[in-house]
């Protein structure tokens, strides 16, 4: 048989760990967005983590924008539930909804929750911080009462707040680094 009977397809060329790695913080940034609930998420976590090459992966994400596209304007709709930074920042500030709960997840980066303009969506809100050779740092508007707990956790905030103010509940945990809530931004 000559080869102009069977034509040879070229190989699909095979997805690496790194690849991987991207789509599943292109996944988390969508989750974040609101654009696939948990259910979706975790099964799209296995596809990623089962793909072979780099078609498989782009199968998973075919539905979903680019990175930097189609984000929602700042302060319409929620901000999700999810802020994730995978050796890189993650910064959420200025005009937004804050969730009832509120989970940041930084791997060797670092990351900015600036709750000053933030509209609080309850009177307690719970952020939940995990910060690996990481810092995660929370701004505080004044008047909001701060209680934290868990490991590496640290807040800096001054004055008493009034009776019946929001709560912010920071629990976290920093392993080799730090969380820090505090109500001032120290400058340089």
């Amino acid at each position: 048989m000559s080869v102009e009977q069977h034509p040879q397809t070229a190989p699909a060329l095979r997805a690496s760990d790194r690849d991987r790695d991207e789509m599943l913080v292109r996944l988390h940034t969508a989750f974040a967005e609101g654009r696939l609930s948990e259910a979706e998420l975790d099964e799209r976590i296995d596809l990623v983590l089962a793909a072979l090459t780099h078609e498989e992966l782009g199968a998973v994400a075919a539905d979903l924008p680019r990175e930097g596209g189609g984000a929602v304007p700042e302060g319409r709709g929620p901000a999700g539930r999810y802020q994730v930074a995978y050796k890189n920042s993650v910064a959420r500030a200025g005009r937004w909804r804050l969730p009832e709960r509120f989970t940041t997840v930084v791997y060797k980066g670092t990351g900015l929750l600036d709750l000053r303009a933030a509209e609080l969506e309850g009177p307690v809100t719970t952020l939940r911080i995990l910060a690996y050779k990481s810092s995660v740092e929370i701004i505080v508007p004044p008047g909001v009462r701060v209680e934290t707990d868990g490991v590496g956790v640290s807040t800096e905030v001054h004055g008493v707040p009034p009776a019946g103010a929001p709560v912010v509940h920071v629990r976290g945990y920093a392993y080799k680094g730090t969380i820090e809530a505090k109500d001032r931004i120290r400058r340089a």
